[in-house]
């Protein structure tokens, strides 16, 4: 094996360094296995109780009436999550699609949308209308809300308190950190959330943006409380194989408004073709429990390497573990752009060319991607972004063979400070998900 490793331009020093940090971390690795052993008897059961059978994988087009593997998915879905529907359509395009779905589907003109957390993710910024763009929340008549973190990113609910008044329809709740430096929270601190919101007022609907953190917990947000919970397929429900998609699993209600704003009033539900993806989507789903915990063993193994190296991360090698995303500060754009050069030239897909700074939608500053996936976008696989206010900003995406030796997937995600260029702050984050069965 260390022969093969050193073809790939592993040195022996750097091979033995890695097995000493994976020996350390047996029992915990341990841990992992049992929460996937657990969250794989849920999926197992739910699909057997909704009798999953191989008609289920045929596919439909068209109008997709009736699609029998579609309907049974969403059911398999609901009953995993312990959730009355859930809507799993093809036609969702990524994970901010679902949240922008769900939220366009139970907002009304005069509603107002309070973010108890912070500001969420970079991409709903334009949805909401926090950053000016045609079709926004904002321009239907949605006012927005936020309550910023105290300084030591807890929440702080005094001042959620005075935040929701009579138009607070919506309490949307970012699981995963993102791009911020504030640790991800798990599912016990969301439910304490979600039941002091709902003492506030009890008919408030409240949604977590649950990306990055489906299977790393034996319970969901839905199992607290939540009254949607929204993902996407190409994360962790997808296990690496569903080429598109994205979940609203929640209350009949909520789902159902949400599916018609998917398609229109009328409709709702009852159409959307499932184009032949319907075996990868349950295959992917099947697996999802196992393959987020190679990429939870992948991130406290990054974590532990980067940090006896000397490298800041959150969350510390020793943390508990709310979701698969990794951060290492790197502490230069440029050394994030060497790794990120590194990372494509590793990866299975274009290991022979170079990434480049492009302008991705639904982020106000350049990215650069290295496209490196099976599944493009896929952010279970290997996945890394740099995204910042400077001219020297980046994405990348492939694979990388440090940590891929037995750890399974890996998530490694890296924040940075100022450029040297134009001493403005950048965010830097590089995520590695290597290895890994497929």
């Amino acid at each position: 094996m260390k022969e093969l490793y050193e073809q790939l331009g592993i040195s022996s020093k750097v091979y033995d360094f890695g097995a000493e940090i994976e020996a350390s971390l047996k029992e915990r690795f341990e841990q992992f296995d049992k929460t996937a052993e657990y969250n794989q008897l849920k999926v197992l059961m739910a699909m057997q109780k909704n009798k999953v059978s191989a008609e289920c994988f045929q596919s439909s087009s068209g109008y997709g009436y009736d699609d029998f593997g579609r309907d049974t998915l969403e059911k398999v879905y609901a009953d995993t999550f312990h959730t009355e529907a859930c809507l799993i359509r093809s036609q969702i395009t990524c994970g901010t699609h679902a949240l922008a779905i769900a939220l366009f589907g139970n907002l009304r003109p005069g509603d107002e949308l309070l973010a108890p957390a912070g500001k969420p993710y970079d991409t709903l910024e334009e949805v909401i209308g926090i950053r000016p763009s045609r079709g926004s929340l904002a321009e239907y008549g949605v006012t927005y809300r936020q309550v910023d973190l105290k300084e030591d990113g807890t929440f702080d609910y005094d001042a959620i308190r005075a935040a929701i008044n009579e138009k607070t329809k919506l309490v949307e709740i970012q699981r995963s950190k993102g791009y911020q430096t504030r640790p991800s929270y798990s599912v016990k601190q969301i439910g304490e959330l979600i039941a002091f919101v709902k003492s506030i007022k009890p008919d408030v609907i409240c949604m977590v943006d649950n990306c990055y953190g489906e299977f790393v917990d034996t319970i969901e947000p839905s199992d607290v409380g939540a009254d949607m919970i929204v993902g996407s397929l190409i994360k962790n429900p997808g296990g690496g194989l569903a080429p598109i998609g994205g979940y609203i699993a929640g209350t009949k209600e909520c789902v159902e408004n949400a599916a018609t704003r998917m398609t229109c009033p009328g409709l709702g539900m009852e159409v959307g073709a499932s184009l032949g993806v319907n075996r990868s989507f349950y295959q992917g789903f099947f697996l999802a429990p196992m393959v987020t915990k190679g990429a939870l063993k992948g991130a406290v193994f990054a974590a532990n390497i980067y940090e006896k190296l000397g490298f800041s991360v959150v969350p510390n090698g020793s943390e508990p573990r709310q979701d698969i995303i990794q951060a290492v500060t790197l502490g230069t754009p440029e050394g994030l752009i060497a790794f990120c050069k590194g990372i494509q030239a590793a990866a299975p897909v274009d290991s022979y060319v170079d990434p480049e700074p492009w302008d991705m939608p639904g982020y106000d500053s350049q990215v650069i991607m290295a496209r490196g996936l099976l599944v493009q976008g896929s952010s279970i696989e290997l996945f890394g972004r740099w995204s910042g206010k400077t001219t020297i900003c980046g994405i990348f995406s492939g694979r990388s063979y440090m940590g891929a030796r037995k750890t399974g997937r890996t998530d490694v995600f890296a924040e940075t400070g100022r450029c040297e260029y134009c001493d403005t702050s950048v965010k830097i984050e590089g995520r590695i998900v290597a290895g890994g069965s497929r």
